[in-house]
């Protein structure tokens, strides 16, 4: 069955028409990330340059290494594409380069459309950030029922439903229908009350879908596609694999590793749960969405709605220890409404990631320079994960780390290696034997510049 036809159903059987209920707005745990003016701060315009330059050299290292099937990224600063580039293979198999406007899964990323149309529905009136999911899911249980009685739209967006992390992920993924899982909530032995603590999900929160559909009469992805996708120009942003499929270019998910890529067909678990995990996109839709998440179409995503969006709500201090970057640069970490919010080296950095089946993707910016990166690619292989934070480093000035364990140097900054000398000396050794002589033909690489 294909994904608008699960969802037409999904909506039929279990979701009913009500009216708003709204209470008194929830204050935040801290004060929210601020939009300021763009004019306020600026990065300057040799550094961004300079980063731009270390970003070339980086990508052509993991190029020649083969590190992804394909990879493509983006640097926005002030509204504007700073850089942009594609490289490696939408499909190895028949060699189809990958280009700006191949389109990608998103995963996780998805969550931040959910939360991006709420909270456009929450300013047209159709429903309050505090609407009770009593009031619109008649199916909607928790196993502690007076937490299911207080649970609201914030606490499945905001994570903090009170469910253990992923609840039914695992079924999910072993093809169990959402519209089972959804209803078998109430059989969840809770790890606190609602609210109090921070529980990552991908069941629970595309509930959000339902209430959508509950409060509008509409289904879930005509509203996205009509008050995100189109307003902002995202013309090749999609639902579901059928959408996926159909897209003039679109990068198949490989498994594998350098030099020995294989494609294989998608994985559909994660496009019953379309809220969370269900968005397709290319790159130059990506671009799009992150100069509106950075305050540049405030005619789709006003200042105001982007305060609520990005303002910290529950702490998550295992996500400062998670990867070596964070707990070198990351000191303070919450989940906001689909997305994360990160105290780095002293910023504010709004970001996310996303990974399923053969797709990774990462975006991420920092609000006061209006500066920010987006990267995705077709593979599960670690190292393009590393690039995201070395751009930040060199955005905000900082010493050169080698997080993505490419081992590039870079001329234009002091080098501080994570690894001890015997052991990068080792990594470059290896990467010397295995990159090739000169780039070959067939590889083929699109880059784009505009001066900041």
């Amino acid at each position: 069955m294909s994904f608008r036809s699960a969802s037409l159903l999904v909506c039929a059987l279990a979701c009913t028409v009500a009216a708003p209920f709204a209470l008194a707005a929830v204050p935040p745990q801290k004060p929210p990330v601020v939009h300021v003016d763009p004019e306020a701060e600026k990065l300057p315009t040799d550094r961004v340059k300079a980063t731009v330059e270390n970003y070339k050299r980086w990508l052509d290292a993991v190029e020649a290494r083969d590190a992804a099937p394909a990879l493509v990224t983006a640097i926005i600063v002030d509204d504007k594409v700073v850089y942009e580039r594609a490289i490696g293979y939408a499909n190895a198999k028949t060699k189809e380069p990958a280009t700006p406007e191949t389109v990608f899964r998103l995963a996780s990323l998805s969550k931040a459309f959910a939360t991006g149309v709420t909270a456009v529905l929450v300013r047209a009136g159709f429903l309050s950030w505090d609407t009770k999911l009593v009031d619109t899911l008649p199916y909607f249980k928790l196993k502690d029922v007076q937490s299911a009685q207080q649970a609201t739209v914030r606490d499945i967006l905001g994570q903090r439903l009170g469910l253990p992390r992923n609840t039914y992920d695992a079924m999910l993924e072993a093809d169990a229908p959402y519209e089972e899982l959804v209803r078998k909530l109430d059989e969840v032995d809770l790890s606190c009350k609602v609210g109090a603590c921070y529980g990552y999900q991908n069941v629970a929160f595309s509930m959000i879908g339902d209430v959508i559909y509950a409060q509008t009469g509409d289904y879930f992805f005509r509203q996205v596609e009509r008050r995100i996708f189109a307003p902002l120009g995202m013309t090749t942003a999609s639902y579901g694999r059928d959408a996926l499929e159909a897209s003039k270019s679109w990068a198949r998910p490989h498994r594998g590793g350098p030099h020995n890529w294989i494609p294989y067909e998608p994985n559909d678990s994660y496009y019953r749960v379309a809220p969370a995990a269900g968005v397709n996109a290319s790159l130059r839709d990506m671009e799009q969405w992150l100069m509106a998440q950075m305050g540049g179409r405030p005619d789709v995503l006003p200042t105001p709605l982007l305060d609520v969006l990005h303002a910290p709500e529950v702490s998550t201090p295992s996500e400062e220890r998670s990867q070596p970057w964070r707990r070198a640069r990351v000191t303070d970490a919450h989940y906001a409404l689909g997305w994360r919010v990160f105290r780095y080296a002293n910023e504010d950095l709004v970001y996310h990631a996303g990974a399923v089946s053969g797709y990774r993707t990462m975006i991420g910016f920092f609000p006061k320079y209006h500066a920010g990166v987006v990267t995705m690619w077709n593979g599960a292989g670690p190292v393009p994960a590393g690039l995201m934070p070395m751009v930040f480093d060199s955005l905000l000035g900082l010493p050169h780390m080698d997080w993505a364990g490419i081992d590039g140097p870079v001329r234009a900054a002091p080098v501080a290696r994570v690894a001890a000398p015997k052991a990068a000396a080792t990594t470059k050794a290896k990467a010397k034997a295995k990159a090739p002589a000169k780039k070959t033909a067939a590889k083929k690489s699109t880059a784009k510049k505009t001066k900041p």
